[in-house]
């Protein structure tokens, strides 16, 4: 399966600490990142990431084109509450996109440990029956 990371500034250390904890299920899948949330993962996890650019030079465009041709499998954008609108309707375009394609999309660690432990149970297989590998 194809896995998106994303985060903003004051979640990052949340999506490290989340993917430290589920290393072992995410190592089994394909995963990309925006670059500065994808940096700090790969270097405190050892996962291999495909970096894109950062969501302020263009990184939530490459992910909503990844989504638009439905390209991912499930999607982590641990997102700030408290983040500029600007930031929060980036994360309201993502979860439209996903909703347009039904990827499963997280927007906090409570989801993202829900759709983690399903993917480790196979609840997630029938992705690759709707979309067969990319």
């Amino acid at each position: 399966m194809n896995i998106a990371l994303m985060a903003h500034d004051r979640k990052k250390e949340l999506m490290v600490q989340f993917c430290i904890a589920y290393c072992g299920i995410l190592a089994k899948h394909s995963i990309c990142a925006t670059n500065t949330t994808g940096r700090m993962v790969a270097d405190a996890t050892g996962l291999p990431i495909d970096l894109y650019l950062s969501c302020a030079q263009g990184g939530d465009e490459q992910m909503r084109a990844r989504l638009a041709y439905n390209e991912l499998d499930l999607v982590l954008f641990f997102a700030d509450p408290t983040a500029s609108e600007e930031s929060l309707n980036s994360v309201n375009m993502i979860a439209r996109l996903c909703d347009q394609q039904n990827v499963p999309f997280a927007s906090n660690s409570a989801t993202a440990e829900v759709l983690i432990r399903g993917l480790a149970d196979g609840l997630l297989d029938w992705r690759d029956i709707v979309n067969p590998k990319h």
